[in-house]
């Protein structure tokens, strides 16, 4: 799914708001997340997962073609890690699949 894509299903299930004001609001959801992550904060979803920002130290690499020894900067990255019912949502479907049964969508959490 793309963001476009969450803007039109979240247009869709609120008709009473306009594509511009829920694209809006997307954005801002995002840029908030982004920000708190610019920031060194961790984002905790309850349900769904938890971003965070883990640092990984400055360290001498190998270049793949010469096989020279080069200097690789200290870097920040973003990290994703899922929540408790995210995991048992897409394990309880996966099997479910593999039985042959059509996953019920009654017992999943929604978010």
């Amino acid at each position: 799914m793309i963001k476009s894509e969450l803007v039109t299903i979240l247009t869709d299930a609120n008709p009473h708001l306009y594509q511009r004001d829920v694209e809006c609001i997307v954005n801002t959801v995002f840029n908030e997340i982004a920000t708190a992550l610019t920031r060194g904060e961790r984002v905790e979803l309850r349900g769904f997962g938890a971003f965070s920002v883990k640092k990984r130290p400055a360290r001498i690499g190998r270049n793949p073609r010469t096989g020279e020894p080069v200097s690789v900067s200290e870097k920040h990255v973003p990290f994703f890690k899922t929540g408790k019912e995210l995991r048992d949502r897409l394990n309880d479907k996966k099997r479910e699949e593999e039985n042959g049964a059509a996953p019920d969508a009654s017992a999943s959490p929604t978010f």
